[in-house]
């Protein structure tokens, strides 16, 4: 559960809603602040939930996410949301740059995890 109240972790989870929040109530932002600074934090933020999550129920604060399961993980959300809803749901766009993010912020927290956390 620390891992949760980490200042790092909730600072990252705070830009990331105001960053959404910007756009619900209209409020303009840096078009890279606004297209890209969440891709960059979406994979620091999901695996450091999964993390939490995984070491509450298995009752272990020394597990740690492998780098096979970050890589997964990464995969699977590059393709998600970037190749697969943009084929079915207009409000996604296919964006190249968001998978260089999404592999940049999983690198990130692979390799920051142990010092962190």
């Amino acid at each position: 559960m620390s891992i949760l109240k980490h200042p790092l972790v909730l600072a990252m989870a705070f830009v990331a809603i105001a960053v959404y929040l910007s756009g619900v109530f209209g409020f303009e932002l840096p078009k890279t602040i606004r297209h890209y600074l969440n891709d960059l934090l979406c994979m620091p933020l999901v695996l450091s939930l999964s993390l939490a999550v995984i070491r509450i129920l298995k009752k272990n604060n020394q597990l740690y996410v492998p780098f096979i399961t970050v890589a997964l993980v990464t995969l699977y959300y590059s393709l998600h949301f970037e190749w697969l809803l943009p084929k079915f749901n207009p409000r996604y766009t296919a964006d190249a740059m968001d998978v260089v993010l999404y592999g940049f912020g999983a690198m990130l927290f692979y390799k920051f995890q142990k010092r962190l956390f």
